[in-house]
């Protein structure tokens, strides 16, 4: 539980014991307006609508209580007292058939253990230090019960400790293979854990059991999105919406599946299930986002009007309303409305920025403890460590910074496949080194210097294999084009140095500008939602690209994306060149290579290479001076 969190629940539990404390005292109006207070600062406590419930049990008014206790199991299914009143309000009002069902549901609960009941009331109510708590004390007694370590497992899960609750419900399904709901717990997990396949494939047990299974189904989706396998989940999320009416459920399969579309270049269609969804939900805020995130997409007069209503709407949601302002901002930027549009991207940044944690400082430090700990004599010592197989193509950089383009080209080469933007090199280095709450980089890089030449090998060997499920072509060589590898470039070079690296650079003023513009679907990119936030970054980039380039001089071939695009075949050549790579043709018409491509640039590389992203940015010049200023020397000095 955050520290947040924690000073939150004495006020919140103070306020229901002060209205129980009121109600058992016969003072219900002074009660029920220190349950409204109650209501005001946690709307999602599911006892407050109990007590509420009692409370108006008393003066009579059994509609009211029917509705507070009505609310109370629909957030928290396990709360006795609250079926137990159920029950008796039903009976009285002569509604047997609920009152039995009510019934049902108490005498569950009864039959449970009492640690477990109150663990899971716990749980629902988001007090997770106390529900485990619980449930630890619970299982040194009866450490058999595989119901109460799924729900632990659950309550590791809410907590971020995936890796405790996948082992908890390793030990479960161990014991109890058939259990359904731990199987599919256990695939999120995994798939949370960035193990697509093992996630797919514990799906997949499930739908030989279950095949019509709508959480199943959607698991599997999921797991195959993550595989990067999106061609057979247009036809899957296509079976859930058959019979579905309109509404949330359809609106999120809608999105879903015209997400699938885009990655597969299948862009009318995709369009069509954006619209779709919007018709389901018109406030969908994703949805129309997603639709100024095809890049190439125009709104009408129309659909500007609908976004400022929808907009204008005082009970939207947080990140509808982020969605909606970036959306909005693309859409006066394609009308020519330069001052309307950066404020909505201003607007757009600041929301996502509030809900975020990121700190320049610490991403700073982590670079500097990067550059003590990898150094010439570091490498020396370990020179011929790690696996030569040469297949790896490492795409890295900035955000925005043309690395798309770049992994096009590169994919339209008969000898490579483009695969997505892989996680585990990420998620090897915090496997090692631990990772920083607010940045999510290693948190201690010294504990790379600790690697044997036996741990170094076997890491090479494990990416290679694991990143086996992403290679469906059979081609020799294929693309990791994850751009924040470029904090890892030590730890690459390291498992795998043979490997070739990219490192593609696009001018500080255009690259910055086109993140500040830009809504990333992830917590990853968080410094890009602030002006000083983005030019730090950009500067601390430099500042570790020219310390690899220092310790491993010739490693890293610079890509400069301008060059690319004033000179397409010449930078085709030199790129081909460093890997090894005869030229090919098809590298030059790498819009008409058929493939999927998962990041903002998608539409884009469909087409033949434009220039306007070199100069995109000067529309805003008015307001990006904060920007220049920041930036300072990595102006000029950014092709050093």
């Amino acid at each position: 539980m955050t520290a947040a969190a924690v000073a939150t629940v004495p006020d919140r539990e103070a306020l229901l014991q002060t209205a129980r404390g009121l109600r058992e005292r016969r003072r219900i109006p002074e009660a029920l307006t220190t349950l409204a207070r109650l209501e005001a600062l946690h709307p999602g406590f599911s006892r407050l609508y109990q007590e509420r419930g009692h409370c108006l049990v008393l003066t009579g008014n059994a509609p009211a209580a029917l509705e507070a206790l009505q609310t109370a199991v629909r957030l928290n299914p396990t709360l006795p007292a609250c079926w137990d009143m159920l029950e008796q309000i039903h009976r009285m009002r002569g509604e047997a058939a609920r009152a039995d069902e009510a019934g049902r549901q108490l005498a569950v609960l009864k039959q449970l253990p009492a640690e477990i009941v109150m663990a899971d009331s716990l749980f629902a109510d988001g007090d997770l230090a106390p529900a485990e708590a619980v449930l630890r004390d619970y299982l040194d007694r009866d450490g058999d019960n595989v119901g109460a370590r799924r729900l632990l497992a659950r309550i590791l899960m809410e907590a971020d400790d995936l890796e405790g609750a996948e082992g908890l419900l390793e030990q479960v399904l161990a014991r109890a293979p058939d259990y359904h709901a731990a199987r599919l717990d256990h695939a999120m997990v995994l798939l949370q854990r960035q193990k697509p396949l093992a996630a797919r494939q514990q799906a997949a047990q499930l739908l030989a059991q279950d095949p019509d299974n709508r959480d199943y189904l959607k698991q599997y989706a999921a797991a195959c999105v993550a595989l990067g396998d999106h061609e057979p989940v247009i036809d899957l999320y296509a079976r859930l919406l058959e019979g579905l009416p309109s509404g949330p459920e359809a609106a999120e399969l809608r999105m879903w599946r015209a997400n699938a579309l885009k990655i597969m270049g299948r862009q009318a269609e995709a369009i069509a299930d954006y619209r779709a969804a919007l018709a389901a939900r018109p406030d969908h805020g994703v949805a129309w986002f997603s639709l100024a995130n095809l890049k190439t997409w125009r709104f009408s007069d129309d659909d500007i009007a609908r976004l400022r209503a929808a907009d204008d709407r005082p009970d939207l949601q947080d990140m509808d309303r982020v969605y909606l302002a970036f959306a909005l901002g693309k859409a006066l930027e394609d009308e020519g409305d330069h001052a309307g549009s950066w404020a909505c991207y201003e607007r757009g940044n600041a929301l996502r920025r509030a809900a975020g944690r990121h700190r320049p400082d610490v991403a700073e430090a982590c670079a500097a403890r990067l550059k003590r700990v990898f150094t010439r004599e570091f490498f020396a010592a370990r020179a011929g460590w790690g696996v030569a197989d040469p297949a790896p193509i490492f795409i890295l950089g900035l955000p925005r910074s043309g690395s798309t383009l770049i992994e096009q080209i590169l994919a339209s080469h008969s000898s490579v496949e483009g695969t997505q933007e892989l996680t585990e090199i990420g998620r090897y280095a915090i496997e090692l080194c631990g990772r920083d709450p607010d940045c999510g980089l290693p948190l201690e890089p010294e504990a790379m210097g600790r690697l044997t030449v036996a741990q170094v090998e076997t890491l090479g060997a494990r990416f290679l294999d694991e990143t086996r499920t992403y290679r469906h072509l059979g081609r020799p060589f294929f693309i990791d084009k994850m751009p924040n590898n470029f904090w890892h470039i030590g730890l690459i070079h390291l498992m795998l140095p043979n490997a070739v690296i990219l490192d593609v650079r696009r001018e500080p003023m255009a690259c910055c500008f086109s993140n500040l513009k830009q809504l990333f679907g992830t917590t990853n990119h968080a410094f890009t939602y602030g002006i000083e936030d983005i030019a730090r970054h950009y500067r601390t980039y430099l500042d570790l690209m020219r310390h690899w380039d220092a310790v491993l001089p010739g490693r890293v071939l610079r890509v400069p994306y301008e060059d690319v695009v004033e000179d397409l075949e010449g930078g085709v050549r030199r790129m081909l060149d460093h890997c090894g790579l005869s030229f090919e043709p098809a590298c030059l018409t790498f819009h008409e290579t058929p493939r999927g491509v998962r990041t903002p640039s998608s539409e884009q590389v469909r087409q033949p290479i434009g220039r306007e992203g070199l100069t995109q940015w000067k529309h805003y010049e008015p307001w990006l001076g904060p920007l220049r200023d920041a930036l300072g020397d990595a102006l000029t000095g950014y092709r050093t």
